[in-house]
């Protein structure tokens, strides 16, 4: 840009006579681009000095919730410290489902610049209560079939994110549990009807069961404090296995079911390392880290202008399986080498 002025400064200051018109012309437009230039640098100034405004919706409690402190963790990588160019208002629903609609609206009040979401419900609850604020998504099985966008290539509308494919993954962690435990025939399978996409894995579950030679026990638990009573279901029924279902309940109480599994000698297989780092012998399921990754970069480029209707809706590229011996040797269990060779991270 300097050097745009200082051209156009030798061409005001000539004195031949055949570029007088040049020159009043020339004026005009160095007039016109100095002004624009002015406007574009008061524009950058502002944008740099703003400070922008995230919302966060989830259906866990705030003391359970780690995706938020994952999430703020990968944005400040990206410069965005909280408090100097970004803020961030939160709402818990406790399990509550019924709670986040009301505080879906009440997030939407408060002007934000970017809702994030993490689940199914949620992500409906905010759709619902807005049509303008941009809202990012992760951790929903199937945002097509359920209405949050047009497609995955061009979403459409005020809704973007990351899909996930945990439906699809159910029939991978049986054939794990299969391979893992000798003589595997019945499988406790953990979910909540309340939650459409622990529906839909259970419905998947079903499927692959019939094709790995596995019968399935529904253990179905909608509150907390029926766990204690679902595995003394699940024993009576004979399960010598457990399969858990991807849902906010179950992360929200991953300790107990981890150590239920474990008193009641059960060899258990989550959709989350975060079951994993709480006791549970195996997981399998997408990288959560560079989920968490993506899910910043999706609301850089938010804040940095982009619409959610120009950004296609991802899918999970990376996934990780992660064992843990210590679990594994308490409940008396020994890994095939082969099934350990696999793993991605080995718990000692």
């Amino acid at each position: 840009m300097t050097e745009i002025f200082r051209t156009a400064i030798r061409w005001l200051r000539s004195d031949n006579p055949k570029s007088k018109i040049q020159n009043l012309k020339w004026g005009g437009i160095v007039a016109i681009v100095v002004t624009f230039s002015m406007c574009g640098a008061v524009a950058q100034a502002q944008q740099q000095g703003k400070v922008s405004k995230l919302g966060w919706l989830s259906p866990l409690s705030l003391a359970s919730d780690v995706q938020l402190e994952s999430l703020v963790r990968e944005l400040r990588a990206l410069g965005y410290v909280e408090g100097k160019n970004i803020t961030k208002d939160y709402r818990h629903a406790d399990n509550k489902l019924d709670r986040l609609p009301a505080l879906a609206e009440e997030l939407v009040g408060l002007k934000v610049d970017v809702l994030v979401v993490f689940s199914t419900t949620a992500a409906l609850a905010l759709r619902n209560a807005t049509k303008t604020i941009p809202i990012i998504f992760f951790n929903v099985s199937d945002p097509v079939a359920i209405g949050l966008i047009d497609s995955l290539a061009r979403p459409g509308g005020n809704i973007t994110g990351i899909t996930n494919i945990v439906a699809m993954l159910s029939g991978k962690r049986l054939e794990l549990l299969k391979e893992t435990v000798p003589k595997l025939s019945r499988v406790a399978v953990l979910w909540n009807p309340q939650d459409q996409a622990s529906a839909q894995q259970w419905k998947e579950s079903q499927l692959q069961a019939q094709e790995l030679g596995l019968q399935l026990n529904s253990m179905e638990v909608s509150r907390a404090d029926r766990y204690e009573d679902a595995f003394k279901d699940a024993i009576r029924a004979r399960s010598t296995a457990l399969s858990v279902t991807q849902h906010s309940l179950a992360l929200s109480n991953r300790k107990q079911i981890a150590d239920l599994a474990t008193k009641n000698r059960l060899p258990a297989i989550y959709g989350r390392r975060d079951f994993v780092d709480s006791g549970g012998m195996m997981s399998y399921g997408d990288d959560q880290a560079e989920l968490y990754r993506r899910v910043a970069v999706f609301v850089d480029k938010i804040l940095t202008g982009t619409k959610p209707a120009d950004i296609p809706v991802e899918q999970p590229k990376k996934f990780e399986f992660i064992i843990n011996l210590k679990t594994a040797k308490q409940i008396g269990l020994t890994i095939p080498p082969n099934v350990l060779a696999r793993a991605d991270k080995v718990i000692r």
